[in-house]
Parts: C-alpha cells; structure tokens; sequence
C-alpha cells in the first residue's frame, strides 16, 4: 500500500518542472533537451527533489516513475498549470493594451455567430490581428489560463440551467453564448432510427464512438445517466464533424452532438434526448482581468444573443 505523499509548501517549481519532464521523456538526456539544461542539471534536480521529498521518484534503468514518483505526478500537473496561470493572471493586469488576439475555438464552437461577429469587429477595427486556432476543449482552457490564448470559445454538454463543466484551472469567467438540442447520431438502418427521442441510459450498452474534441465524451455520458456502459468500439482523434458522421453511418458506433450537426447527412439519424434533459451549449471564456481587444469582442459575441 501506497502511503499518501507529504509536499513540503516550499518545493521548488523548477525542480518539480524538470521531473515531470524527465517522466514524460522516459530519459535524462532528452528531458535536458527540451528544458535547455545540461544532462547534469538534470540529474542534479531529480536528486535534490528526492532528498527533499525523502522518497524515490524515478527508477533509473529504465526511466520511469515509482509509485511514489506516479503519486507526484498526479499532483504537478495541477500546480504546475495553476502557478502558470497565476504568472499570466498578473501579467493581464499589467500589460499594455494589444491589437493582435489570440481566439481558441474548439471545433463544434466554430458558429456562424462567430464568423460574423468577427467580420463585424475587423470593420470597425481593422488594424487588429486575429489568429483563430481550433484546439481540443481541455486545451483551450488550460491555454486561456497561461494566456497562450487571448479568448477561448469551448462547447459541451450541460444541463439547460447549469454552467458548462471546465476544469479548475484558475480564475475564468464564463459566458454562455449559444445553445441547442442534443441529439444521438444513430446509422439510417439502425433499430431505433426512427424514434423522435431516446433516454440517454438505454443506449448505455450501444456501440459508441470516443471523440473527446468533437462529440461528447463517453465519461459524461455515465455521470450524466447515473449508469456504467457507453464502451467506445473505436476512438476518434480528429476535429472534421462530417468524418465522424461518416463512421457512424458506416455502424463504427453512436456520438452525442448538437441536433444542427447531424441534420442533413446522408446515412444518419438524429434522435433527440428526452432524459436526462441536457443542452449543447457554446460558452466563451476569458481570464477575469481581460481587456482591450479580447474585452470588445466578448461583450461584441454576448450581445448577439440578447
């Protein structure tokens, strides 16, 4: 049995950054790599971690954490992000003003609403410069609480008066912007195809498709129907909606999408979801000390749904 791991409040973020890296890469050298330090350095403050901890933390040959070392790792990567947002929280207070934005939108918050808003905003502002990156959900909110991004745009499924859950990462505000009918995106042919609604929990033992940046995810499901199941049959890592849809049709499995997704597409289905009660939801998300460009052009997408 695995004793729960003490942490000093006086550890070293430096240290604890070079061993995340070390367990990630499996090897010194290639840590040292990627943190821009000597191989010696390296070892010096996996050493130093260790003394200060009074634990192993890495096995040497092969590279990988112990239990000990695994236990760690479950608790750096939230601190690590949480002191990353905290430096960038400060630093919004203290910059200038910028004209260049930063947007991260996850796929299925790619909304007409946004394209026009932005068209509308680079009329009257025209000397500013936008990049729109389209990301994962998870990384679009770590990335606006280290303010790698400017503003996010993330979708997800929530019930109709309940905020969308994003994880803790640091002080976010969020603001719903769009909403729609959830629908479960079944094969033409299949069995309950022609239904007008379906209770999320009896197709807990369908065949699902996991495409955790697109479609919602198989864990929300369970949470959200009190039920286990909803087993992926095939995993899905890309962010094209219709490739999904295509393997739906073809019987690799069912997804959980926004109704207005669905429609329209030859070989598929939508059938709503008549219970649990839950809603698609696009919400935008900005670190609470926003301001200039990022400012305007979330009050500019909030007052197009008033």
């Amino acid at each position: 049995m695995t004793l729960p791991l003490a942490m000093p409040m006086d550890m070293d973020s430096h240290l604890l950054r070079t061993f995340v890296a070390v367990a990630r890469c499996g090897s010194f050298s290639e840590a040292a790599r990627e943190l821009g330090y000597t191989q010696s350095a390296v070892s010096q403050h996996i050493a130093a971690l260790e003394s200060d901890l009074g634990a192993v933390l890495l096995q040497r040959r092969p590279v990988s954490p112990t239990g000990i070392g695994v236990r760690l790792l479950e608790h750096a990567g939230p601190l690590l992000l949480r002191l990353d947002a905290a430096r960038a929280d400060i630093a919004r207070l203290t910059a200038a003003p910028a004209t260049r934005i930063v947007i991260g939108v996850s796929p299925l918050a790619m909304t007409s609403q946004l394209t026009k808003t932005l068209a509308d905003m680079r009329q009257t502002q025209p000397l500013w410069e936008v990049t729109v990156r389209v990301l994962g959900r998870e990384a679009i909110t770590r990335d606006v609480a280290t303010a790698a991004l400017d503003l996010g745009l993330v979708d997800g499924m929530a019930a109709p008066n309940d905020p969308l859950h994003l994880p803790d990462v640091g002080p976010l505000t969020a603001m719903a912007v769009t909403e729609q009918p959830l629908a479960v995106a079944l094969p033409a042919q299949h069995p309950l195809a022609g239904r007008t609604s379906l209770r999320l929990v009896d197709l807990a033992d369908a065949r699902w498709i996991d495409a955790p940046d697109i479609a919602i995810p198989l864990a929300q499901l369970s949470t959200a129907s009190g039920t286990d199941g909803y087993r992926a049959s095939l995993r899905y890592e890309g962010t094209d909606v219709r490739g999904l849809l295509a393997l739906t049709a073809a019987g690799h499995g069912l997804a959980l999408l926004p109704q207005s997704t669905i429609d329209g597409i030859p070989g598929i289905n939508a059938v709503l979801i008549s219970a649990p009660r839950l809603v698609h939801r696009t919400g935008v998300l900005h670190g609470n000390a926003v301001d200039g460009p990022p400012a305007l052009l979330a009050s500019a997408l909030m007052a197009a749904t008033e």
